[in-house]
């Protein structure tokens, strides 16, 4: 069968011409998830569904491959059909293919998820290269959460022959779909338990690394007194999720004519590192606070990376999948709710939102859905402010695109406290109770310390310090440069430290908050002696305040809004978020952001010619987009678009009111 769609002739096979070659991200506009079911999918609903994407301004689609989820939907797909393409069957090959080249047609993206559920998963997948836990036998195979019903092994993310097993096995499936313009392989937020985590030659690795044994503390590794040794298993386990998956993974998509965007976010690794392999850093709102996205955004900018994804609106009223299958308020969300957690990321650096988002849908039905996001379809509770909204998201996030990212001071990621420490306390305040929490390497609550409110810190590590140097008294690594580096955190590793001596003795003002102490279980007798020489010297201080008077901030003010700014040729750009946008975090509450009445901030602009005073006036849900020339003027980018309360019955025909009285837990 021959389809033709504007001016793409597709037969299933062959390369299809597109009429423009589509570069992922250009155009800013906001792309969406798009969740396939386990279904028939058939090309025309895939058409039609392109089609609507662009008319409501979306720049591209993500196909993320999901079995239904609630029992209602799982009885349908089984009664209906029976003979689904089969996971990387060429069935399955011929419509993500034709998917690729109808979006190229229409000058949209098109990502994969670079497998079936969360983890790298596959039914074929050896026991060998199964994800392995020390003490227990072989890699079981599990149930749920794939597109086959076949029990499946979780990648084995610390063996890169483990990963190139899978590449060349998924490969199979999608290598017609990278023909075209680039896409991207897409890895979700790493949701694999990583306690005992273990692979063959671990142990070798680890007493290679630290001349001793880890074996026989593996059974009482998690328990306070150990702090030593967890932290030295964590800092090897970091450095193998790296140079053993997201390496490898970024290595082998530029063989295919692919990039990676990833969610490093719960990878049991120095997430800085991380995110700098990708080429397309990701995170995620509102399971990760909108703060978090500075890492995300550090790492893209030290590595010379222009853009920084957001998988925006999950779960932004709770998390309740058992809840007939949907999330609290699902159908019913508010387009003003959502734009608080879009500002506040783009806010915190982050330039490209990814909708979380549109379920496969045969043309006409509303059945399929996905409990853990925002309904983007058609029968969108919204539907008639998406295509405003998206032009809104696309129109900022051009600007926070300009140029470069704007910083003056560096500032210490703290992995090691977080290596040291094995988990959160248990009395913590309700909103850090987040689904898919972990432990304290996810780093989901370290944010910039107040005192450096103003200055626009981007985070830096172990390997930042490794590779930069010190020229005319500031921190240079690759396009970035910095005045001052602060370094606020409890524990350093060693290596960090001679790092750290070695700039300050260039000439590098530092702020180092305290004696900062030596991770890991074995101690080096010159640790102590090293944080004496460092802190002796003229340029080195523990208290922040006389160093920074000396270094002007960028925005200065009380109780400042967040912002991010970029620099093009002189001019900087600066988006402030809402006040509003400021003080949320997860779960939101329904219809939040009319609870905003409005504020001024009165903030003094450093730029090029001298201090400028500014009335910033904060309409109800609405921020602000500066542009300060390198002449000193300062103008207001109108930004277009303001959110209005929906009423009615939504999506699912539950109205608000039925809602009200459920908790969100």
């Amino acid at each position: 069968m021959l389809l033709t769609l504007t001016g793409v002739s597709y037969a299933g096979k062959g390369r299809a011409k597109a009429e423009q070659k589509v570069e992922p991200y250009a155009s800013c506009k906001p792309y969406t998830r798009w969740w396939w079911f386990r279904d028939d999918i058939k090309k025309k609903d895939i058409r039609d569904q392109l089609i609507w994407a662009k008319e409501m301004g979306l720049g591209g689609v993500e196909i993320a491959w999901m079995n239904p989820r609630s029992k209602a939907a799982r009885a349908a797909a089984r009664e209906a059909t029976p003979n689904y393409p089969d996971w990387l069957s060429p069935e399955w090959t011929e419509v993500v293919a034709y998917a690729k080249h109808c979006a190229d047609s229409l000058g949209l993206g098109c990502d994969y998820t670079y497998g079936s559920g969360w983890p790298f998963k596959d039914p074929d997948l050896p026991e060998k290269f199964g994800v392995q836990k020390f003490g227990q036998e072989g890699s079981p195979a599990n149930k749920g959460g794939g597109w086959s019903k076949r029990r499946a092994r979780v990648l084995d993310h610390l063996n890169k022959k483990a990963f190139k097993w899978y590449a060349k096995h998924m490969d199979k499936g999608l290598k017609p779909a990278y023909e075209g313009s680039t896409s991207a392989l897409f890895v979700d937020s790493w949701e694999i338990y990583p306690r005992n985590l273990w692979t063959k030659g671990f142990g070798d690795k680890f007493y290679k690394k630290y001349g001793y044994r880890v074996e026989p503390f593996m059974k009482e590794l998690y328990k306070r007194g150990n702090e030593g040794i967890f932290y030295d298993y964590t800092e090897l386990l970091s450095e193998l999720v790296i140079s053993q998956f997201y390496k490898p993974f970024t290595d082998h998509a530029h063989k295919v004519n692919a990039i990676t965007r990833s969610q490093c976010n719960g990878a049991p690794t120095d997430l800085l590192s991380a995110y700098m392999v990708v080429d397309v850093p990701e995170t995620e709102a509102l399971l990760y606070e909108p703060k978090f996205s500075r890492i995300a955004a550090s790492a893209a900018a030290l590595s010379n990376k222009n853009v920084v994804s957001a998988e925006t609106f999950t779960c932004l009223y709770g998390f309740r999948p058992r809840l007939e299958g949907r999330g609290p308020y699902m159908g019913l969300e508010q387009v003003a709710d959502m734009r608080l957690i879009a500002d506040a990321l783009l806010a915190n650096g982050t330039n490209q939102i990814v909708w979380h988002g549109m379920p496969y849908n045969e043309v006409g039905s509303t059945f399929q859905h996905f409990y853990a996001s925002v309904h983007l379809a058609p029968t969108a509770y919204f539907i008639d402010q998406l295509k405003d909204f998206n032009e809104y998201m696309t129109l900022v996030s051009s600007y926070m695109r300009r140029g470069r990212t704007y910083s003056d001071v560096a500032l210490y990621l703290p992995i090691e406290d977080n290596h040291q420490v094995l988990g959160y306390p248990k009395k913590r305040p309700q909103w850090q109770r987040v689904p898919g929490t972990q432990g304290r390497h996810q780093l989901r609550y370290i944010w910039a310390p107040k005192y450096l409110e103003g200055y626009q810190p981007l985070w830096i590590n172990r390997e930042v310090l490794s590779k930069a140097q010190v020229q005319n008294g500031r921190l240079v690594y690759n396009n970035m440069t910095f005045s001052a580096l602060v370094i606020d955190v409890k524990y350093l590793d060693i290596a960090s430290l001679r790092y750290v001596l070695k700039h300050a003795k260039a000439g590098l003002p530092m702020v180092v908050v305290r004696d900062p102490l030596q991770p890991g279980y074995r101690k080096s007798d010159e640790y102590n002696e090293m944080v004496q020489e460092l802190m002796a010297l003229s340029n080195v201080t523990d208290r922040p305040e006389p160093l920074l008077k000396s270094i002007p901030r960028l925005v200065e003010g009380n109780d400042l809004p967040e912002f991010w700014c970029r620099e093009e040729e002189g001019d900087k750009y600066i988006f402030f978020a809402n006040p509003a946008a400021c003080k949320m975090h997860y779960p939101l509450r329904y219809c939040q952001a009319f609870e905003d009445k409005g504020s001024v901030r009165d903030v003094v602009i450093n730029t090029a010619k001298g201090a400028k005073s500014v009335r910033l006036e904060f309409k109800p849900n609405e921020s602000i987009l500066l542009k300060v020339s390198k002449g000193g003027d300062i103008e207001f980018i109108d930004l277009k678009f303001k959110a209005k309360k929906i009423e009615g019955k939504g999506t699912f025909n539950e109205t608000p009111a039925d809602w009200q009285t459920q908790k969100i837990s």
